[in-house]
Order: structure tokens, then sequence, then C-alpha cells
């Protein structure tokens, strides 16, 4: 197995893993910078692991791989975290939007908001499905790049 494949495959681990921890509402603030942290990691462990480096293109091209796979792997695992749990929440937000006054509802209302798209279960699962597949693409372009980028600081390091 190629090293990139390698560190895409681990790299995809270890973004799984900060989804996991990332569903925790006031720990889930902090899983965006560490999930780009991780992706430069990702591409620097694809560097790591290649030998020897012929130059830095060769190693930003293998770190984006590496990254690229790891982001995609654990965006979808991701959109489906934040779809489930999104489910799984709506009734503890339905009940909380029943507590909300009359006079927030008019002011809605008033301003274009219609209140019913707050209680129907299917519409916000779908927002979040759409919101997550949306952010899963973002990710994975934004990786890719911090792949490269890891992996040419790695690889600068690793030739003097």
């Amino acid at each position: 197995m190629s090293g990139w494949l390698k560190a895409g495959l681990i790299g995809a681990g270890i973004l799984v893993a900060i989804n996991v921890v990332g569903a925790v509402p006031c720990i889930g603030c902090c899983a965006v910078p560490v999930e780009w942290v991780a992706l430069g990691c990702i591409g620097a462990l694809a560097a790591y692991w290649l030998s020897p480096v012929s130059s830095l293109a060769s190693a930003a091209g293998y770190g984006a791989l590496a990254a690229l796979i790891a982001a995609a792997i654990g965006g979808v695992v991701g959109a489906v975290i934040d779809t489930v749990s999104g489910a799984v929440l709506g009734p503890a937000q339905l009940a909380w939007l029943e507590s909300v006054p009359p006079e927030v509802w008019r002011q809605w209302r008033a301003w274009g908001i219609d209140p019913r798209m707050f209680t129907q279960p299917r519409v916000g699962t779908l927002a979040t499905l759409i919101g997550s597949t949306t952010c899963c693409g973002f990710s994975t372009a934004l990786g890719a790049g911090l792949g490269a980028l890891g992996a040419v600081i790695f690889a600068a390091i690793k030739q003097e």
C-alpha cells in the first residue's frame, strides 16, 4: 500500500473520531480547528512516508491526495452523524419551541419567517443533511489544500 493511501486512511480514522467527539454540543465548536490541524498533519504524514522526496511539488500532490481521502471519508461520516443527531434531538427542539412566547412567533411572521418550518422534523433533517453535505464538499477542498501545505512544510524540513 502506498504511503499517501496509508496516510489518508489513518487520517480518515482520526477525522471520524474528531467528528464523533464533535457531536457533543459544547465540544463541537473546537472540532473544526482541530480538524484543520489534523488535515495538515495528514499531509505531513504522507510526505514522511514518501521516500525519497523528489520535489516539493510531488510531496504536495501526495499530501493533497491523502488529505482528500481523509476529508471525504470524514465528511461523509460527519454528515451522517449530523443528520442522525438532528433527528434524535428533534423532539427536544420542538419542546423548546413550544415554550417560545407568542410575541416572538408574531415577530417572526412579521419578518417573513414561517414558524411552521421549525416544527416540521423532516424540514430540519433535510436542512441538516443539505448543510452537512455542503460542509463536506468545502471541507474536502480545504482538506486537500491543507494536506498539500502540511506535506510541503514537512518535505522542506526533511530535505534540509
